[in-house]
């Protein structure tokens, strides 16, 4: 991956201000929560989001959680049902993320969310990151700021070890007060689920709900709907065909940089110029563009596994599958 001049940044207003420059110009920042520190994209620009997966070296595209600064910018993005309301007023800000229905406002890019019709949301309870979502002013997508498989970055210094020279910024808030990632909830249809275990501890939770807790999501599968478990994933309805050097007259075609898909009925292109995160930013979008009731099969370019690509392989091998 192409090597970024990590500015380490303090706490103080010009560097908390120059943090939100970066991270709307679609650049990469790290900043502290209350749980650990996250690494953060414009969670809105899809190319900014694929960058987190790079830096990380996170082998699937699994979703990402959005952080906002209030939970009135949350109901933009998300459908809150009686029940999701009563805990994002009772636990807002602080270290639970709410996986909702997408609202017909949502901004969230299809890489963040992995291509479902969910949003993952939390408000963090930390001054620096409240800065840092107030000045980019958008929603921000931070998984867990490590190289994935790595233990989780409490303090800046972690966050240097594991990704100095892969991102742009480093914002130093001091070590995190809770230490483990947040509680995550399912409020999908009329069940509320523990999907994680995280800084909020399931009888405070029950204590809000005044019910118990289910366990993990309906229809679990072999797919993550929110980080840290398993749930059924967006697949094409269309046969998926993979590393194809052509579309058929009766197909779709998903290219991947020049040449290809002149018989397809209807064709689309992860990056004619052949750039990985390009790619990556398009893949869900595109693949639901392809995905037409007279359309039948999609035949999809080679993908080099290197790199991103070796994410963008292993989702489509997953749509490709027997279902």
């Amino acid at each position: 991956m192409t090597y970024r001049n990590t500015l380490h940044l303090g706490a103080d207003p010009s560097s908390l201000a120059t943090a939100g420059r970066i991270l709307a110009e679609g650049g990469l920042v790290s900043f502290p929560t209350e749980t650990v520190y996250g690494l953060g994209a414009d969670a809105t620009n899809g190319r900014a989001v694929a960058g987190i997966y790079e830096a990380k070296g996170r082998p699937r595209f699994n979703p990402l959680i959005a952080h906002v600064a209030s939970f009135e910018l949350a109901r933009g993005q998300g459908v809150f049902s009686p029940a999701a309301e009563r805990l994002a007023r009772a636990f807002w800000p602080g270290p639970l993320t709410l996986v909702v229905p997408k609202a017909p406002t949502c901004t969230v890019s299809e890489i963040a969310t992995a291509g479902l019709d969910s949003v993952a949301l939390r408000v963090p309870d930390h001054p620096v990151a409240h800065a840092v979502l107030e000045a980019v002013g958008r929603p921000v997508a931070a998984p867990s700021a490590n190289r994935s498989g790595h233990v989780s970055a409490t303090t800046a210094a972690h966050v240097a070890a594991d990704l100095d020279g892969r991102i742009d910024a480093i914002v130093d808030g001091g070590g995190t007060k809770v230490g483990v990632e947040s509680t995550i909830l399912s409020c999908l249809g009329d069940r509320v689920a523990m999907l994680r275990p995280g800084g909020l501890s399931r009888d405070v939770i029950e204590d809000v709900l005044g019910f118990a807790l289910a366990e993990g999501p309906e229809g679990a599968g072999d797919e993550p709907v929110a980080p840290g478990m398993l749930a059924s994933h967006y697949a094409p309805r269309a046969h998926v065909r993979l590393d194809a050097e052509n579309a058929e007259p009766d197909e779709a075609w998903l290219g991947f940089g020049p040449g290809g898909g002149e018989q397809a009925r209807v064709s689309a292109n992860l990056s004619p110029s052949g750039d990985l995160t390009e790619a990556a930013a398009n893949l869900f979008g595109m693949l639901r563009l392809l995905d037409r009731a007279d359309i039948h099969a999609i035949a999809i370019a080679p993908i080099p596994g290197d790199g991103l690509g070796e994410a963008i392989r292993d989702r489509l091998a997953r749509a490709a599958a027997e279902r």
